[in-house]
């Protein structure tokens, strides 16, 4: 059975609440009388909670579910008109990009996905900078990853930690270290770009009509932003 959206909203919920207590999954089962398991599949999307399940989750945190309802994706609307609102470079130094930029190794990458976007105006979330790296200097990566306390993203249990951290390895290439999340994109050669300037600082992206062609994500939220322009 697909995941659907209310599935992962809750199974986010869940892990951001236990986040923000500093809790591990076992801790959170003890609690709530439910097994690590069980709560791994429902952070992850996999299962959908019971209503008494989920209770007892939010309860072992001291919070409760609120229901509402508001038109789809009102709130990726609202998200969208906020970010438009917003200064390219207040966006850029609260994405954390130039500390990232300046303290990756010195091999030859990209921007791309929504972080491009970013670069050139569109008013598209972005949870983390994300890069295009060349898989030739994959070990390259990886040692930096290793000196920076890089840990991988974990699918199954919706958390980072517990699987190796090389791009060669099966799972997404999306990693946390001490200068925060990175996201990368591997290939066999990095794509052309453009360079666009913030603040007196050059980036090389991959330029937006090309992202529309290779970025299913990027794509989508370009699409919906310019559906809501008037004319």
């Amino acid at each position: 059975m697909p995941t659907t959206r209310l599935v992962t909203l809750l199974g986010s919920a869940v892990r951001q609440q236990r986040h923000l207590r500093e809790l591990t999954q076992c801790e959170l089962a003890e609690a709530a009388g439910v097994s690590q398991a069980t709560v791994a599949r429902i952070e992850n999307g996999g299962r959908a909670p019971s209503i008494a399940v989920l209770e007892a989750l939010l309860a072992a945190m001291d919070v409760q579910l609120v229901v509402g309802v508001e038109p789809l994706d009102a709130h990726l609307d609202a998200r969208i008109d906020d970010l438009a609102a917003r200064p390219i470079a207040e966006r850029i130094d609260e994405l954390g990009l130039d500390r990232m930029l300046e303290r990756l190794p010195d091999i030859p990458q990209v921007l791309t996905g929504n972080t491009a976007a970013l670069l050139q105006g569109a008013p598209v979330p972005v949870d983390a900078p994300e890069i295009a790296l060349r898989w030739r200097d994959s070990k390259t990566f990886t040692r930096w990853l290793e000196a920076n306390y890089g840990q991988r993203w974990n699918a199954r249990w919706g958390e980072f930690g517990g699987v190796w951290l090389e791009p060669e390895e099966q799972g997404e290439h999306r990693w946390s270290t001490r200068y925060g999340e990175i996201r990368a994109t591997m290939c066999d050669e990095l794509p052309e770009t453009i360079e666009v300037r913030h603040a007196g600082r050059g980036y090389q992206v991959v330029p937006l009509v090309e992202l529309e062609l290779t970025e299913p994500r990027a794509a989508e939220l370009l699409r919906r932003f310019r559906a809501r322009q008037p004319g």
